[in-house]
């Protein structure tokens, strides 16, 4: 192992406690609450009224920590809209205020200044009224990959100071210093630079469930988020690759944010790959227990299932050395591949896509593929981050241990580096199968990167939960096929019990936090369908779950979805193949 870099920063609450003097103080931090009114009952000892914020969201922030919500009759809310930020930044950071006030008539609207806070008219069902400005400090900045952002800051303002100035946190100086540090370095050669680059961070915020379905305040994991995201930017730029690149192959790039007592560290080193079994303390192995896990699966499991589904076995092989495993059945149907894991933090598609294919084996004449876990490595590296953290995201398991995500991996370019994606080329090979059934998910909860301007480049469509919803891409000519397909498929989804109400539900709070999905409905159903010619099966359906993060009954009902959705497809695609 290579240490990069290795430091210990003083906590921006124990600075403040040390050297705040005079009556009043008002602070914006990275903190958990707990901690802010810790610092705030240390401060009084000593003589100083201080309130102490958060910087990341602050508006709800407000409504959980100082305003009286359940006496609210209406709450009337103008956000800025910055002229170099996405117009919808500061009302996608208020959510999910929408849903926490639902006892409230709330309306929310642009304010074109630019300035840095929210105003708020709070209607009491007394008949007060109130006007409130509340502060969102932000700062206007050049990010890690050299973009223009909108940033949520420290903030510091004295009774005597006016508007106050920037504070820059311990929150802000660790990942700063860390990225600045592996920015530096001498990376020599070409792709990829290294086999794991971990950054092994330890913070003082205890995640905040706001008791709103998956919905939780978590600065470790929007730390992990920004790292793990601004990373791969750095790394496009020194390749020459445009920003967002999915062939990019770095490496398998680890941050790991641990829940600290009070320290605030971080160690950033380069490490061998990991080829460590995916083990499950209570491993489902015969097929009424899958139908019921609540958590994701390990290798027992996936093998036992793939036993049970029979056929001809066959495999491909990722830079760790783990075996990417798929099956052949072989029928008289017309032929489809199963897949499920390709980003392996996306979970409920590998239990989905096995439960799906042990059903279509017994079927008389069935022809299919499957292989449920298509990034073993990324899978491994999931497992081993939601041992500390197991509610968080952890979008670095997204990707391959090579750093790319397999489904852009060119065969013509990837020489010694066509791992994975071999199992795809190979079941197309097999099978001749014209139907792709690609099982995805995606954040159950908000996916924030605060540091680097809070929405997530490149994937604002996904920072917050919009239902199950579908992506159909086709070649020309297969128009017709796909939109029959779409149909078919969402009829049959809209009569699973509650999933059609989650829909509406999860929708209805999208549009009012980030605007329009851009979907259509089909059925109650958001899908996307476009002419997309980069695969060569010509008909791909691409199921997008909001599994990640989620366990126990809500965990069964997204891979039970995933695996309704394949028998559909696979019932109505023998039926247009007829046709």
């Amino acid at each position: 192992m290579t240490v990069l870099f290795e430091a210990s920063f003083e906590r921006t609450l124990d600075r403040l406690c040390a050297q705040l003097k005079g009556k009043t103080a008002e602070a914006w931090t990275f903190d958990d609450a707990q901690s802010r009114r810790a610092a705030e009952r240390r401060l009084a000892e000593r003589g100083v009224s201080a309130r102490i914020r958060s910087a990341y969201k602050p508006l709800l922030h407000f409504f959980l920590e100082e305003a009286e919500p359940h006496d609210l009759a209406a709450v009337t809310v103008a956000y800025p809209v910055h002229p170099q930020a996405p117009a919808n930044r500061f009302l996608l950071e208020a959510y999910p205020l929408a849903a926490l006030l639902a006892g409230a008539e709330v309306a929310f609207r642009p304010r074109a200044d630019g300035a840095f806070h929210y105003d708020v008219t709070l209607t009491f069902k007394d008949g007060r009224r109130e006007e409130r400005r509340v502060a969102a400090p932000n700062r206007v900045h050049t990010d890690m990959a050299g973009e223009t952002g909108v940033s949520p800051t420290g903030w510091l303002r004295l009774s005597d100071d006016g508007d106050g100035e920037r504070l820059e946190t311990d929150y802000e100086r660790l990942f700063e210093s860390a990225m600045t540090a592996i920015t530096a370095h001498n990376w020599t050669g070409g792709e990829p630079y290294f086999e794991e680059l971990s950054i092994r961070a330890e913070y003082p915020a205890a995640d905040e469930p706001l008791g709103f379905a998956d919905e939780v305040v978590s600065l470790r994991e929007a730390l992990h988020e920004d790292f793990y995201f601004s990373l791969l930017e750095v790394f496009q730029r020194k390749s020459g690759r445009p920003l967002g690149d999915r062939g990019l192959k770095p490496g398998q790039i680890a941050p790991d944010i641990g829940l600290s007592d009070g320290a605030v560290r971080v160690r950033v080193e380069l490490r061998p790959l990991s080829r460590d079994a995916i083990t499950s303390a209570d491993e489902p192995l015969d097929a009424s227990a899958l139908d019921r896990t609540a958590a994701p699966i390990g290798d027992a499991a996936i093998r036992a299932g793939l036993e049970r589904i029979g056929g001809e076995p066959f495999e491909a092989g990722t830079r760790s050395g783990r075996p990417v495993l798929a099956r052949h059945v072989r029928g008289s149907d017309a032929p489809v591949m199963i897949s499920g894991g390709q980003h392996a933090n996306e979970t409920t598609g590998v239990v989905g896509a096995l439960r799906a294919a042990e059903r279509l084996a017994q079927r008389p004449g069935a022809h299919f593929t499957v292989s449920p876990l298509e990034n073993p490595d990324g899978y491994a590296l999931h497992h081993r981050l939601r041992a500390g953290n197991p509610r968080h995201m952890h979008h670095a398991a997204r990707y391959t241990a090579l750093g790319d995500d397999l489904e852009y991996r060119n065969p013509a370019e990837a020489g010694p580096h066509l791992n994975e994606k071999a199992v795809r080329l190979e079941a197309e090979r097999r099978s001749g199968a014209r139907l792709h059934l690609n099982l995805h998910g995606y954040p159950s909860h908000e996916w924030t990167r605060p540091l680097s301007g809070y929405v997530p480049r490149n994937f604002a469509m996904w920072t917050l939960p919009k239902g199950f919803f579908l992506v159909m891409r086709h070649h020309a000519g297969w128009e017709t096929a796909a939109e029959r397909l779409l149909d078919r498929v969402t009829a049959h989804l809209a009569t699973i019990p509650g999933l059609a109400a989650r829909n509406a539900e999860q929708i209805a709070l999208y549009e009012i936090h980030a605007g329009e999905t851009g979907f259509r409905l089909i059925n109650g159903f958001p899908c996307l369908s476009s002419l997309d010619e980069r695969s060569t099966v010509p008909v791909t359906l691409i199921t997008e779950y909001p599994d990640e993060t989620i366990y126990g009954d809500a965990f069964i009902q997204g891979h039970t979805a995933q695996m309704e959705t394949v028998l559909a497809a696979y019932e109505a695609w023998q039926e247009l193949v007829v046709s």
